[in-house]
């Protein structure tokens, strides 16, 4: 999972735990481990939503100040099921223990 700069650092530091992603299918799976940095992001679930479920606080929760600021970015290509992605930080080299 790819996060854009200024996200990076809540991702890191275990502020930011959820991503709201608009694909054609889930581009990442339960238990994967991507790349972040100094570390990994864990995949802890990924849930089928509407944009209705979109509120301002799942907005904040994701890094975003408003649902809109969030839809700005959470494009990725032309799909068109959105998708909560829940998952946590794993620095290099702590591989079982969660952040």
């Amino acid at each position: 999972m790819m996060f854009a700069k200024p996200l990076r650092l809540g991702v890191r530091l275990g502020i930011i735990k959820c991503s709201i992603r608009i694909w054609k299918s889930p581009r990442v799976k339960v238990g994967g481990r991507y790349p972040l940095e100094e570390g990994h992001i864990v995949v802890d679930s990924i849930t089928p939503i509407t944009r209705a479920d979109i509120t301002d606080e799942l907005a904040r929760e994701s890094g975003f100040a408003t649902v809109a600021d969030l839809l700005q970015v959470a494009q990725h290509g032309s799909g068109d099921k959105i998708f909560l992605i829940r998952f946590h930080y794993l620095p290099y080299g702590i591989w079982d223990t969660p952040i």
